[in-house]
């Protein structure tokens, strides 16, 4: 488990890192963290469901969905830290000693490695962001009235979240050498870009119906 670097933090502190010449805390985590609070006003939703009489008929559903998303927070803190560390094992290839062939050789692979690496952990970010709209999306179909406009909040940002962490993807697609990653990389970005809009598309619908 990498070490934790932000969730340990207030709030004010990390915003005061976060806005200084540090490159960490930096997007790709910054997203991560976003992505923590969609999630949340997700699983707000859920627990004022299940605590509420009026939708007894929904609670074990409820339950299980706030259970999943405190399971997505969960990895998006470790996902948000992996990315730090990421970026930063990604930065020292780049000090890595250059004078001889063999050298310069285990540098680019180096490099080429972490450049993998640095892109592989915001796709898993994105992954979580994307599993974060679609529960909203079926919270949105009986979630407790009162608060339903907070499962439109959780879609809306957990897709701002996804868009924002693909921009360190896309820093690091044309480092890479390897042609069938980028290809991968590139096909994963396009599925998740659909299906988060389609299902934040669907979750937003129900919500400004039942907002009247």
């Amino acid at each position: 488990m990498a070490e934790d670097k932000i969730y340990t933090k207030t709030l004010n502190d990390f915003i005061e890192v976060a806005a200084s010449k540090s490159h960490t805390p930096g997007g790709g985590n910054v997203s991560a963290v976003v992505a923590t609070l969609a999630a949340s006003m997700v699983a707000m939703v859920g627990n004022l469901t299940v605590s509420n009489k009026k939708y007894a008929e929904f609670h074990q559903q409820a339950q299980a969905q706030v259970d999943k998303l405190m399971g997505i927070i969960e990895r998006l803190k470790e996902l948000t830290n992996q990315d730090i560390e990421a970026f930063d094992g990604y930065m020292q290839c780049f000090r890595m000693p250059k004078e001889t062939d063999e050298e310069k050789k285990a540098r680019a692979e180096a490099i080429q490695a972490a450049a993998k690496n640095a892109t592989n952990v915001p796709l898993d970010i994105c992954r979580a962001c994307l599993e974060v709209i679609k529960e909203a999306e079926e919270l949105s179909k009986y979630g407790n009235l009162m608060a339903i406009s907070d499962v439109g909040v959780g879609a809306e940002v957990a897709l701002a979240a996804m868009k924002a962490c693909m921009l360190s993807v896309d820093i690091n697609i044309p480092s890479i050498k390897d042609q069938d990653f980028v290809a991968a990389a590139k096909a994963e970005r396009a599925r998740l870009f659909t299906e988060g809009e389609e299902y934040k598309l669907l979750a937003m619908a129900r919500v400004k119906e039942k907002m009247g």
